[in-house]
């Protein structure tokens, strides 16, 4: 599977779609009408990463949902329901920046939050997002997987069928996010965006293998 590249493939009939960067003015151009992903590549510190990892070490997994500012009471619900409050602070504040980052670029208050230790794939067929725009990263794991528009056939969407063409016009396109990536993907709640929203799975996990992914939705 090919690592993200600027230079994906793509049919010259078809614009660009994505913009990648290392910083964070890749993020805001998903304002663009033609950007259906934004990613900021990312690194996680160790601290984070140590963090992470104490969170992980469950034998079952596990999952919280948070709708509201982010603020004070985010933190406080964060470490009264993560699994390792002992070691939560760098996950903690980092939820909290993108929170914010998300409440701030999207003129809202309010923010849906989803943080989730997954040991299957949770959305493991190529599917579209039925809200204007979510953000994605993965802190331990496999990241999400997706697909250029020029390898996707969009008939073959929705419910799986008999009669449905398959979704992927070429499998050595399909693209996935690293760890730490941040990721906006444009849905089809995106006014204009309607037949054009990023088509994206979960990633396989190996037997045994865990996966910590947070998504954050502007409310």
């Amino acid at each position: 599977m090919p690592a993200l590249s600027p230079s994906l493939p793509h049919n010259a009939n078809l614009a660009l779609h994505w913009a990648l960067g290392d910083e964070i003015d890749a993020l805001p151009r998903i304002f663009e009408d033609d950007i259906t992903i934004a990613v900021m590549r990312r690194s996680l510190s160790a601290a984070l990463q140590q963090s992470v990892q104490a969170q992980c070490q469950t034998e079952r997994a596990w999952q919280l949902a948070w709708l509201g500012q982010p603020g004070d009471d985010l933190r406080a619900d964060l470490l009264k329901r993560l699994p390792a409050p002992e070691a939560a602070e760098a996950l903690m504040e980092d939820v909290q920046l993108l929170a914010e980052a998300m409440a701030y670029l999207f003129d809202t208050e309010t923010v849906g939050i989803r943080l989730r230790l997954l040991d299957a794939a949770m959305c493991p067929r190529f599917h579209v997002d039925n809200l204007p725009v979510r953000l994605v990263t993965t802190y331990h794991g496999p990241g999400s997987e997706w697909l250029p528009e020029a390898a996707v056939n969009r008939e073959g969407l929705g419910a799986p069928s008999t009669d449905k063409p398959e979704i992927i016009r070429d499998s050595d396109a399909i693209q996935q996010l690293e760890v730490g990536d941040l990721a906006l993907l444009k849905g089809s709640g995106w006014e204009g965006n309607e037949h054009r929203a990023l088509v994206h799975r979960s990633p396989a996990l190996a037997e045994g293998q865990k996966r910590l992914l947070l998504t954050i939705d502007p409310a």
